[in-house]
């Protein structure tokens, strides 16, 4: 395969050293063109168990420093770790009996574990949300004040947070939420965006449709795939390969400048990375 001449980064996948393939989708995600990633935690109980203490957060985050760091020596470019904690953990915490309050606490606590790896290094940002699916009003709130406590951890770091939500395109009051905080919108991110999204920075699942309205907003915008690393589900959300396979899409519609502001520009914008230099 080609080489693609530009930095082609994937803004979150996910790797499971565990039950997945790990580096192996990398070399994959590398044949096709790619070059740097973003590497999320997957949900705490997919790698150990449901965490409940600091412990086992880390435990989680460990592993995906490991996995992440295997991934950067096979990379022309670079990867960088994304740890926190999954919004719907509220749910089984719950489920096993905590009130929302206490479940709150619980992933507030996961959260400052996280931001001490991005402090400390190696992580680049923190990743919170909210549950995606229907909860009752209590769990909602509750996961609304851990939201807003990963972007107060975001502020206090200095780093960005990537959010996973509900689906939809006007997002304006959580970059004010953000703001709030003490965290610029600028360092907000909506994960699994699609390509009309208001408020924070777009991460663009990569399929075609949604990158086409990304790219006529005019917007700062980011790709991903995220990719679960699942054997059970290959492939799935979308593969390693397709941000490369949909950037050489792009270029060959005339997308250069929306390349360059996916791949360069919005990368250093919100992470404070350079995708140029870290190229070998």
């Amino acid at each position: 395969m080609d080489e693609l001449d530009v930095p082609v980064l994937d803004n979150h996948l996910h790797l499971d050293p565990v039950n997945g393939r790990g580096v192996e989708a990398v070399e994959e995600f590398v044949d096709r063109g790619g070059t740097h990633l973003l590497v999320l935690n997957k949900p705490s109980w997919n790698l150990v168990e449901a965490a409940t203490d600091a412990e086992t957060f880390r435990e989680g985050f460990d592993l995906t420093v490991e996995v992440t760091e295997a991934a950067d020596q096979v990379l022309p470019g670079r990867a960088w770790p994304v740890l926190g904690v999954h919004p719907a953990l509220i749910s089984k915490l719950v489920e096993d009996g905590y009130e929302p309050g206490e479940a709150r606490d619980v992933m507030q606590a996961g959260l400052d574990v996280a931001a001490e790896y991005v402090a400390d290094g190696p992580a680049l940002a923190i990743k919170s949300g909210r549950p995606h699916y229907d909860v009752d009003d209590d769990v909602w709130a509750a996961s609304n004040e851990v939201m807003r406590h990963a972007f107060e951890l975001g502020a206090e770091v200095g780093c960005p947070v990537q959010l996973h939500t509900e689906g939809g395109e006007d997002f304006t009051e959580l970059v004010e939420w953000a703001e709030a905080e003490g965290l610029s919108r600028e360092q907000v991110v909506k994960h699994f965006s699609n390509g009309s999204v208001r408020g924070p920075v777009k991460s663009v699942i990569a399929n075609k449709d949604d990158l086409r309205d990304a790219v006529e907003s005019g917007d700062p915008f980011l790709m991903e795939t995220d990719y679960i690393d699942d054997p059970d589900r290959p492939g799935a959300v979308l593969g390693p390969k397709t941000v490369p396979r949909r950037v050489r899409w792009l270029l060959q519609e005339g997308h250069e400048d929306a390349v360059r502001r996916a791949h360069v520009e919005t990368p250093a914008r919100v992470y404070g990375i350079d995708t140029e230099a870290t190229l070998s």
